[in-house]
């Protein structure tokens, strides 16, 4: 029973951490958005001005979907588009990975063997 009280630790803590605090995680870009803007100048509204960098040829997503960029499409509230997105990304992925677990598991052995016959000590048998 331990067991399932930790999962249900580390899953209430996976969402309170992707749905609470994400919201106030940091705005600047991070390690392969930066590298993508170095040559370029922005303007007050992060807009590229000048320069010549990999970021001038960014496009919308192309797959675009609920999710994109971190929110919930449609939802009007940052907060709770970002929350939201995280706490369902959370669910989404232990719902996967516990049902790859499943699929994997081992399996207790059969009560006898295929045979029908029980199993016996090698040793015990050879005489010595």
């Amino acid at each position: 029973m331990k067991k399932w009280g930790f999962l249900a630790g580390g899953l209430l803590v996976a969402l309170l951490l992707a749905s609470v605090v994400s919201n106030f995680a940091s705005s600047h870009p991070d390690g392969l958005d930066s590298s993508l803007r170095e040559g370029c100048t922005f303007d007050a509204n992060d807009e590229i001005t000048g320069g010549s960098c990999p970021a001038q040829q960014e496009r919308e997503h192309e797959v675009g979907g609920p999710f994109a960029d971190y929110g919930i499409a449609g939802l009007d509230n940052d907060f709770l588009s970002t929350g939201l997105s995280g706490a369902l990304g959370v669910l989404l992925t232990f719902a996967v990975a516990g049902g790859a677990f499943w699929l994997v598991r081992r399996r207790e052995p059969a009560a006898g063997n295929d045979t029908g016959a029980e199993r016996t000590d090698p040793a015990a048998t050879s005489g010595g």
